[in-house]
Order: structure tokens, then sequence, then C-alpha cells
């Protein structure tokens, strides 16, 4: 059963992707300019190993020519979003009305995979405004569902609880680093976190899971204190498509109706299972601003074996880092999310921005801007020992208050928590 319904998925991507050449050919202005300019006869792309003859699509692509993406005029635009500008400027993606109704098909996909269902509840604490596509995409998933959404948006630990206490939630969509604070929140105010209604969390923006898929530092400080059911979700505006887990833990389900996925070594040469390569995406069923080979800068794996789900496609594994965040400090090769996972370890460290900038020679130096649990000479000590236990090097330390890297984490504009400053330009 489970071959038969790869051999459907496969014969189903083939006809999406056909589709999708032809209508590049005729009104992507960059994808027309890239077929005639590598001499590209799109009849002879019939299937995704083929898709090897066309030539990737970076992120600087979409940033410098980003209307040359568009496939429609502009009145059948209906809905602006644009990426968050991690890594350089923001890029506008724009949708049309069909691919509002993809958006909310792709997450409600991703809500049954996360066992959602119509007597559901969910709390929204994101962002849903300022045209970040998550937040549109989640209430349309739970409308299609039929589940109930209450869209309180992002922050405010004290408005979450009277808001759970008073509507009784069933589940929440939330940063993972946001539900410890409601932790936190909780045991200030004496709230019994475990008699609440909540049963379950869709965790965005972050890790919570190791590669071998146990929880890590964050998962954990979750679970140990709240004992819900946590489902890891990855997705992004331009992908407009996300990997959601299942009840069995073991990484995001590809989707394979809506994108075709490749894993790309550094040569640009898709790698099999368990290797980490660059997430590269082929949008299927996009109107407005479809995509082709588009490298998502995201540095993953991915695992083939049929999940006890029942699920065929394969699965995703956590994000190893970002292409270009990768740092080399005095010989040890980091990406953030490790670092994270190390400060998110220690009860002296309470929140964190890691800073990384060139030296003098150009090498790369890393600055931890922490905000410790108490000043004092014996907290300054345990941070930085368990840092060179940890790490085998030192970065540089700079104490702040909480004040402090709330402006750092939320500068003007910004819609969700900057955990990493790169200064390398």
């Amino acid at each position: 059963m489970i071959g038969q319904q790869a051999e459907e998925a496969i014969l189903i991507q083939e006809q999406k992707l056909s589709e999708l050449l032809t209508y590049l050919s005729q009104y992507s202005p960059f994808y027309k300019e890239l077929f005639a300019k590598h001499q590209i006869d799109i009849s002879k792309i019939k299937t995704v190993a083929d898709l090897t003859r066309i030539p990737t699509t970076s992120k600087e692509d979409l940033q410098q020519r980003n209307h040359d993406f568009l496939c429609v005029p502009a009145e059948k635009v209906i809905e602006y979003t644009s990426t968050s500008g991690t890594l350089g400027g923001p890029v506008t993606v724009a949708l049309t009305d069909k691919d509002l109704d993809r958006l909310a098909q792709n997450e409600y996909n991703s809500f049954v995979s996360a066992d959602g269902t119509r007597d559901d509840l969910f709390q929204l604490m994101l962002t849903l405004d300022r045209q970040f596509m998550a937040g549109m995409a989640y209430y349309l998933g739970l409308r299609k569902l039929g589940a109930g959404a209450i869209r309180l948006g992002p922050g405010v630990p004290s408005l979450q609880w009277e808001t759970i206490k008073r509507l009784k939630p069933t589940a929440i969509v939330a940063v993972p680093s946001f539900i410890l604070k409601l932790i936190k929140y909780a045991k200030e105010n004496n709230i019994d976190v475990n008699a609440s209604s909540v049963t379950k969390a869709i965790c965005i923006g972050e890790n919570i899971r190791n590669t071998d898929f146990s929880l890590n530092i964050l998962g954990k400080k979750i679970t140990d204190s709240w004992q819900i059911d946590l489902y890891s979700t990855y997705a992004s505006t331009e992908m407009q498509t996300a990997f959601t887990e299942c009840n069995q833990g073991h990484g995001g389900h590809y989707q394979p109706d809506l994108m075709i996925a490749e894993i790309l070594d550094d040569d640009e040469n898709p790698v099999g299972p368990y290797t980490p390569g660059e997430l590269t995406i082929t949008t299927l069923g996009v109107e407005g601003m479809p995509l082709l080979r588009y490298k998502t800068g995201d540095i993953c794996m991915y695992f083939d074996e049929p999940c006890a789900c029942g699920r065929s496609s394969w699965r995703l594994s956590p994000i190893l880092g970002r292409k270009k965040q990768m740092i080399k400090f005095k010989g040890t090769t980091l990406y953030p999310p490790a670092l994270f996972d190390l400060l998110n370890e220690r009860e002296e460290i309470l929140d964190y921005v890691v800073e990384v900038y060139p030296n003098e020679v150009g090498l790369d130096e890393v600055l931890l801007h922490i905000v410790p649990s108490v000043i004092s000479e014996e907290c300054d000590h345990q941070i930085r020992a368990y840092l060179q236990a940890r790490l085998r090097v030192s970065p540089h330390i700079k104490y702040v208050t909480a004040d402090e890297i709330q402006k750092m984490q939320f500068p003007e504009t910004v819609r969700k928590a900057v955990k990493f400053i790169d200064r390398r330009g």
C-alpha cells in the first residue's frame, strides 16, 4: 500500500512539474530569461531527477529581481506577504486567491498531521499582521479544518493565561522559547500549567528536537514542566508549504503534491537520506510567484523509511543551521542552533543574543550577550567554564540587562525575536 502511495505521488509530481515549467516559460520574466540563457528545453524535463539540468535559484536572485518572479498582473494579487529578512533584505511574496486556497490546504494538512481536529480550539500566539504569511496560513488552515481559533498574537504571558483560563483552548501555536516564558509566568503566579485545558503545542520558528528526534534542551525544558504533546513544524514564506510532525515525532512530513524538495551538497548534487545538505524546493500549484529549484539556505537531512503513522512521504530532520550563518571560530565549526541549545541548557542564563563579527584579520569572532540569573563572580565562572567545556573554545561574553536584551531581540520592524546577529557583511 505504501509503495502504491509513493508511485501515485511521483506521477502527480511529474504532471505538476510539467505544468509548472510550461507556466514559467510563458509568464515568469525571470525563468523565461534563465531558460533562454542556459538553452533549456523544458520538454526534456520529465522527472524529478531531470531537474538537475536546470540551474538553482538563490536568495540573492529573489532579493535583487523580486518583481521578475511575479507571474500575474498586479490586479490579480490579493495579498502581499514578506520574508523576515533574516539573511539580507526582506523579499515580497505576492499571492493570488488561488494561492491562498493552496496555503489553507497546506496548513490543513499540517494540522491533521499534528492530530488537530474540528473539535480543537487553537490559541495563536504569533503575529497575524505585518505581512507575516505564517499567521495567516495557520488561521486559514484552522478554518478549513473547522477548528476554533483565538487570534491573540505574540507576547504578554498574563493575557495568554487569562485567555486560556477564560476560553479553554485545547492547543497553542507558539515559539518554543515563548512557551518557556509562559511556564515561568505560571510558576511565579501560582498557575498549575498541567491543570489547564491545553494538551498540545504546535512549535514554530525554533528546533525542539535533536537530529536523532529526541527532544533537545528546549523541548525537554517545556515537557519537564508542562506535560503536553509537542509537534514541530518548519516552513518559509518563499516555500508557501510546511513540513509538520505527526505524533511519532520523527521529522516533518513532506507534502509532495505541493512541492518538490531536494537536498543538495556543496556541488549542487542531490544527496541520499541521513546526509546533510541544503534544502532546495520547487513549488507546485503556486500561481503568483512560483519558484523552481530555490535554495532555501537551510541545512538538513531527510529520512525515507516508512513512518509508523502510515504516511509514505519522507520526513525532514530538524534544521541543522543556515548555510550562510556557519561560524568558523578558532578552528571550530558552529551553527547558531547548536549554540542556542547550549545556552538554553543553563539555569544561570536567562536570555541571550549571539553576535558574530570579523576580527582585524577577517576571522570570525563570537560575542554572547547574556542576561545572567545573578551578577556575581561565581555565576560568571560557571558560565565560562561550561562554555569552554562544551565548545572547546571560549567566546567573548558581555552581560546585559533584560531590557537591553529585549531591545536587541526586537528592533523596530522585526516581528520575531532576533537571537543571532551577523556583522560579517
